[in-house]
């Protein structure tokens, strides 16, 4: 018995160890130096690296908690605060493969480059999305052609792309890099700016402590080429932007994955540049004070920070996602949609912290060495909208954060799938709308318009059984809107579900656990409401005895 309890310990500690390895550096923490102060400690600690004036890394041994270095170090009187120093990664796209320009049709309002035709996010022609099983809606893009007939860009506009680098021997992006002139024209292996970093011409690379951001993974250089792919060049593919420099900023490795003082030092790199927008393809980490500072820091000098929501299928209202969910002005949450005008199955959704969707389900785009690939996820989505809103920079100059986000979200299209899953003053990603700020009527009904209705009650059975099917409708005469609510719901997250609907179109999915529970709402005067259950665990079930409509 002994022997199988220290057995079972040793297991619970090292499944432990394993999970703590996933989201930090062992033994590493990073501390917020107090201003004036001088940091000195004991022998059990000591001072790996320093990441800028305020943040130095402090390294400790495996032997000590977390939690007990954390009270160690803060109770250090030069000390304002210390955390983990947390692991980040890309937000790893799905491979769709490739795609052959044999065959392809170019009409002559579209730029040349022969895979134009396949990136239905500029040019949704409802036949044209890689690999696709399904049709795709015509006109669901970001509206390019339109916008580029008001503006393409300019190279006086700098995207800093914070990733695992870019391949700026690309043909399709070696014409649209940042140049640091300094350096270009100085002597090789000296650093001629000063800034710490040698021969730093394209970028810098913070994850190898180096001058070189050359992207040795692919999902830098795949999000460069949606922002910044070269125009009418006969090969390949085209940006959202046909003139831009683009800031190489590598901090994540060649296996995709990066620290917190990396981030801030790629971060802090990139505010020193002069950035105008910061795209930002990664996430997974902790809530780090240290990098909501730092971003913070970016949003003072005026920096946008697009943020790839994640591609976990999570509420970030409940489950937040950074640094997509830090709520710092400069901050732009980004899901992503299918060329179905749907939000994808992957991207994270959040009706309060996630504030556009822009294409992200199969994007053709560029990667290293010379190739093109189709990738799915959020973090094709965020470089959709950081080239929109460097179309619109070039064309207005900067503006406030609280200005651009307004106009960004009041342009954005609505669409029925979107309801409930972002910002409800927002949409979908138009470049056309942002730049001649065309704003679409959205029909926003107000919370006090809603009447509540009693109902004869819909309920499934108290534990519900394997694969029960159950449907009802409602009808509401006159009413304009229509949703439901839940007065009690414990369903199988995610495998059991109500499913709202109305005329065909499914626009809502509710699961899991809660009281009171209001659903999406539909247009018109009906609704129709499925539950459905898998065969393998059964929960209490559901009860609706209300539904709420707006005459």
């Amino acid at each position: 018995m002994n022997y199988l309890l220290m057995l079972t310990l040793i297991l619970f500690s090292s499944s432990l160890f394993a999970k703590i390895d996933e989201d930090i550096i062992p033994g590493e923490y990073i501390v917020k130096i107090k201003d004036g102060k001088n940091l000195k400690l004991d022998s059990s600690l000591k001072i790996k690296k320093k990441v800028n004036e305020s943040f130095v890394v402090v390294t400790a041994s495996l032997n000590k908690s977390i939690q007990n270095v954390i009270q160690s170090l803060e109770s250090n009187s030069a000390v304002e605060y210390a955390e983990p120093n947390y692991i980040w990664r890309v937000i790893k796209p799905i491979d769709e493969g490739s795609v052959s320009t044999q065959s392809l049709e170019r009409d002559l309002e579209s730029p040349d480059d022969p895979y134009f035709n396949t990136q239905w996010g500029l040019k949704n022609t409802g036949s044209n999305e890689p690999n696709a099983k399904v049709p795709g809606k015509p006109g669901s893009d970001i509206n390019a052609l339109r916008a580029w007939a008001i503006n393409k860009g300019s190279k006086q506009i700098k995207i800093a792309v914070i990733d695992t680098g870019i391949d700026y021997r690309h043909p399709e992006l070696r014409e649209q890099m940042w140049v640091n002139t300094r350096e270009l024209r100085g002597t090789k292996g000296v650093d001629d700016d000063g800034n710490g970093y040698i021969d730093d011409i394209y970028g810098a690379d913070f994850y190898n402590n180096d001058g070189d951001p050359m992207d040795g993974h692919g999902h830098g250089t795949h999000c460069a080429g949606v922002i910044g792919a070269v125009h009418n060049n006969q090969i390949g593919i085209a940006g959202v932007m046909s003139d831009v420099s683009l800031v190489a900023i590598k901090f994540l490795s060649d296996s995709g994955s990066g620290s917190t003082d990396q981030a801030i030092a790629a971060i802090e790199y990139a505010i020193k540049a002069e950035v105008d927008i910061m795209s930002n393809s990664w996430g997974g980490g902790k809530y780090s004070e240290a990098l909501k500072e730092v971003i913070t820091k970016a949003s003072d000098a005026g920096i946008i920070f697009v943020a790839a929501a994640g591609n976990k299928s999570d509420n970030t209202d409940e489950e937040p996602h950074y640094p997509s969910s830090y709520n710092i002005p400069n901050v732009v949450s980004v899901a992503a949609l299918t060329a179905q005008n749907k939000i994808a199955s992957f991207s994270n959704y959040g009706k309060n912290t996630v504030d556009i969707a822009a294409p992200g389900k199969k994007i053709n785009s560029t990667v290293n060495n010379n190739r093109y690939k189709v990738y799915s996820g959020t973090s094709m989505a965020a470089p959709h909208v950081a080239g929109a809103l460097g179309l619109l920079i070039s064309q207005n100059g900067r503006m406030s954060h609280s200005e651009m986000m307004e106009r960004l979200m009041g342009t954005a299209e609505p669409a029925p799938a979107l309801r409930g899953k972002i910002n409800a003053l927002s949409g979908s990603l138009n470049a056309y709308n942002l730049l001649s700020n065309t704003r679409p009527y959205k029909n926003i009904p107000k919370e006090s318009d809603w009447d509540t209705i009693v109902v004869g009650p819909f309920e499934s059975a108290h534990p519900y059984k394997d694969k029960s099917s159950l449907t009802r409708t409602f009808h509401v005469p006159g009413a304009k809107f229509i949703r439901v609510k839940v007065r009690k719901m414990d369903l199988e997250n995610s495998y059991d579900y109500l499913k709202i609907s109305a005329k065909g179109v499914t626009y809502d999915k509710m699961s899991g656990k809660g009281e009171n529970k209001t659903s999406v709402y539909v247009d018109g005067d009906t609704v129709t409401v499925t539950f459905s259950s898998d065969s393998s665990v059964n929960y209490w079930g559901f009860v609706i005895d209300e539904i709420q409509a707006v005459r």
